[in-house]
């Protein structure tokens, strides 16, 4: 999902050079929700391991 993110912020940098601004804003607003969603996940993904981590261990 992050790599999903990367292009359409470089697809949003790319159009807003060549003065695409609505295809550069479109972009942009996807890439930032990409982010925002992976960012979430990630952080869920990061309590759950250790959560698992901890009932590995016995801690």
């Amino acid at each position: 999902m992050l790599k999903w993110a990367l292009i359409f912020a470089v697809v949003a940098l790319i159009a807003g050079a060549l003065g695409f601004g609505g295809i550069a804003g479109a972009a942009a607003g996807v890439a930032k929700f990409l982010f925002f969603i992976f960012l979430i996940g990630f952080v869920i993904f990061l309590v759950l391991g250790f959560m698992a981590g901890k009932k590995i261990t016995g801690g």
